[in-house]
């Protein structure tokens, strides 16, 4: 059977978003906020570096494109999964009808008896056959999905510094960052111009 876990780990992405290069963290389950969308505060002294981050776990939480690439390879997920069940149940009442009629001297031959275990060894083949090839293609939709994602958020990125002039923009996620004043932290923004670039596309 197509094991879950294993197909999927999470649908999410290891990440450094610098200027020039983004790709993304396995989506979080923890609920942190979103600041309020403003310019922050923070100050840089003169000649100093200008330096933001972005907090990828709640940015994942609430992009809108994330959720909607999350829950569509879950459908595909679960009609895999049908797909597989319903071959498997198959194979299984084959099988134990196979065993009740060798058990009760039904075939007529050992030929035929033997001929019977080739065509149920045949459709066991089959089935795996089946559960690596779903799996395969489950496995490149979601590396398909995460090139999109991060391709969406570092073109985004690179926009949205055009008119700000970082230096230096950070991922956070967990606790891959030790400190970091709240002041620095862009993600609202960076959410903001993404759902709302994410709409515009959906509305053409």
């Amino acid at each position: 059977m197509i094991n879950r876990h294993a197909i999927f780990g999470s649908f999410a992405v290891a990440a450094t978003m610098c200027l020039t290069s983004c790709t993304l963290f396995q989506k979080s389950n923890n609920n942190n906020s979103i600041p309020v969308v403003q310019e922050p505060a923070y100050q840089i002294a003169e000649g100093g570096l200008k330096i933001a981050y972005v907090d990828i776990d709640s940015l994942l939480l609430h992009y809108n494109f994330f959720t909607d690439l999350s829950e569509e390879m879950l459908r595909k997920e679960e009609n895999s999964r049908l797909m597989l069940n319903e071959e498997a149940q198959k194979f299984q009442t084959e099988y134990e009808d196979f065993q009740r009629k060798l058990q009760n001297n039904v075939f007529s031959s050992q030929a035929r008896a033997e001929s019977e275990q080739k065509r149920l060894l045949k459709m066991q083949e089959d089935l795996n056959a089946l559960n690596n090839k779903l799996t395969q293609e489950l496995n490149a939709e979601q590396e398909k999905n995460n090139t999109i994602l991060s391709e969406t958020i570092q073109e985004y990125i690179k926009k949205y510094n055009k008119s700000h002039g970082y230096n230096l923009i950070l991922t956070k996620s967990g606790d891959n960052i030790l400190y970091a004043d709240k002041a620095l932290d862009i993600t609202g923004q960076i959410l903001a111009g993404l759902n709302a670039e994410y709409s515009s596309k959906d509305q053409n």
